[in-house]
């Protein structure tokens, strides 16, 4: 499958975006490349390869789930220069 300058033009109108002559040709060879890959994929025998959930194929070690970390509320509000009801306050920068 290959892309003509047509269907670029088609596929940007489609999108809402407007290409100058340069960027239809880059986009236009992007896109073929793109394809022509899909096509080398596609090429490959799979016949008899069981096909996989997820590319780690190993077990998982699962742990307790227990909590880990502490509240650390108090060191985060060390050098905070004024804090309220576990907030920083930061000057208001968007006047009302």
């Amino acid at each position: 499958m290959s892309l003509s300058k047509d269907d670029v033009l088609h596929v940007a109108n489609l999108a809402h975006i407007d290409l100058s002559e340069s960027q239809i040709l880059q986009m236009q060879g992007e896109l073929n490349d793109i394809f022509k890959m899909i096509e080398e994929i596609r090429a490959v025998n799979t016949d008899g390869v069981e096909p996989m959930l997820h590319p780690h194929d190993g077990a998982e070690r699962l742990r307790e789930d227990v909590v880990t970390e502490t509240d650390i509320r108090e060191k985060a509000f060390v050098n905070a220069p004024e804090t309220c009801d576990s907030m920083f306050l930061v000057p208001q920068y968007v006047e009302s």
